[in-house]
């Protein structure tokens, strides 16, 4: 089998063979013409690169410092020459790097480029100056076809101006971002508390097209004219780095923030060490216990049937009793004859653990909980040695039992429990004696 260019080779005659090894002498000379010149510009990167570096820079000073007699350099042009080592060996020594193998320092140009933050009391902000006017051009230009003419525009981003009024500006609080207030929509003019934080934006962001395109003037000019669009300033107004603070305490909503909170950085912007929330759990030797805090009420439990009914029989977990208990069947159920109620009516006096064992094997207990070692919970012998000081500890214990909970012995739940009253009581004061066998 032959590729196209070999049956080409073959099949097309004698002028067809020569027009082939034309070609193919042709394409040879450009593969060549083609590596020279890729070498070429990779010799001229290391040399430009040689060029520029101290190394270079140095026995250039050397060279020039011994030139008035080759020779023979002079004492002078010897003290100059190390006069000129010394000074460029700081340079000659790379920079030290505070982590070892990850990266290199940045150098000041490469800070300076990202170093363009605006602070809340405008340091970092450039010198420069822009006039309303001035911003509507460039509005029109660059900005107009996301935000509208007039910033009113929702089609894209929500609107920049509107729903502030004159007396915002003299308040520092707008009244259409009140509960109360009638501002179908919140447009920036009205959340905005920082001039800084309008400016910077702007300087670091947009046009959304080309980011950071704009000169400082530019920018200036641009929040000159969205500020007079909010009935901030004037139409003939002029934005500049030196009345900017003044500027800024026109704002329709400066007043409408708050700095106590330690998320506000630096003190000297009004901000707090402390956080404005705080904790109130316990974390270390805590001693209260966890509570629950919400529940299904009673005439909503059944609501979708017997959970008891709907789970799965695998394991020692089941559902809870949801189903409505008739008050008349309730009340009959003690009459009953079984085992579990004779160990309830067993006394106040010592409860033996052969007196428990039907309640804790009917509803499964014993598949969670052994006598004195921890299965999926505790040993009922821990639950005593924990909760059998407390003063109301056959209280507390009759509660756990019937309504279940979490966090005291670990994360693992223990669900609600079906048992009656009775028998959580019997299981808690049993508990209480110390688990006698």
């Amino acid at each position: 089998m032959f590729n196209s260019l070999e049956y080409q080779y073959r099949t097309s005659g004698r002028e067809g063979r020569e027009g082939f090894a034309k070609n193919a002498k042709e394409d040879r000379k450009n593969t060549q013409l083609e590596f020279n010149k890729n070498n070429v510009t990779r010799w001229v990167s290391k040399l430009r690169v040689f060029f520029q570096s101290s190394f270079f820079k140095f026995f250039g000073i050397f060279f020039l410092a011994s030139f008035a007699n080759p020779s023979r350099p002079s004492r002078p042009a010897v003290r100059y020459s190390a006069l000129a080592l010394l000074l460029t060996l700081p340079t000659l020594a790379p920079a030290q790097n505070k982590f070892d193998g990850i990266g290199k320092p940045a150098t000041a140009n490469e800070i300076k480029a990202w170093d363009i933050d605006v602070r809340p009391d405008f340091k970092g902000l450039p010198k420069g100056q822009g006039s309303v006017v001035q911003g509507e051009k460039i509005w029109e230009a660059q900005c107009a076809s996301c935000h509208g003419s007039f910033g009113e525009s929702n089609e894209v981003f929500t609107p920049l101006a509107g729903y502030t009024t004159a007396k915002d500006v003299d308040k520092g609080k707008v009244a259409s971002l009140q509960l109360d207030g009638a501002a179908p929509t919140r447009t920036t003019m009205m959340k905005l508390s920082q001039l800084s934080t309008l400016w910077d934006y702007i300087n670091r962001a947009m046009p959304w097209t080309a980011p950071k395109s704009l000169t400082a003037d530019e920018v200036y000019a641009v929040t000159a004219y969205l500020l007079s669009l909010g009935n901030v300033v004037p139409a003939d107004f002029t934005l500049s780095d030196k009345n900017m603070a003044q500027t800024q305490s026109r704002l329709p909503n400066r007043l409408g923030k708050t700095t106590a909170h330690a998320l506000w950085p630096g003190k000297e912007l009004g901000g707090v060490a402390k956080p404005d929330v705080q904790g109130s759990s316990c974390l270390t030797n805590c001693t209260t216990e966890p509570a629950v805090a919400s529940f299904i009420p009673d005439y909503a439990r059944d609501a979708h049937g017997n959970l008891a009914d709907q789970s799965r029989r695998i394991g020692g977990l089941r559902g809870a009793q949801t189903q409505r208990v008739n008050v008349s069947t309730e009340k009959a159920a003690p009459a009953q004859s079984n085992v579990a109620g004779a160990a309830i009516k067993s006394g106040a006096g010592e409860i033996k653990t052969a007196e428990v064992m039907p309640v804790l094997q009917k509803y499964a207990c014993v598949a969670c909980h052994a006598m004195d070692s921890k299965l999926v919970g505790p040993s009922f012998k821990e639950i005593t040695a924990k909760q059998g000081a407390r003063p109301d500890a056959q209280a507390y214990l009759a509660g756990k039992i019937k309504a279940g909970g979490q966090g005291v012995y670990g994360q693992i739940p223990m669900p609600a429990q079906s048992l009656s009253a009775d028998e959580a009581q019997q299981l808690a004061r049993w508990l209480v004696q110390g688990v006698k066998p």
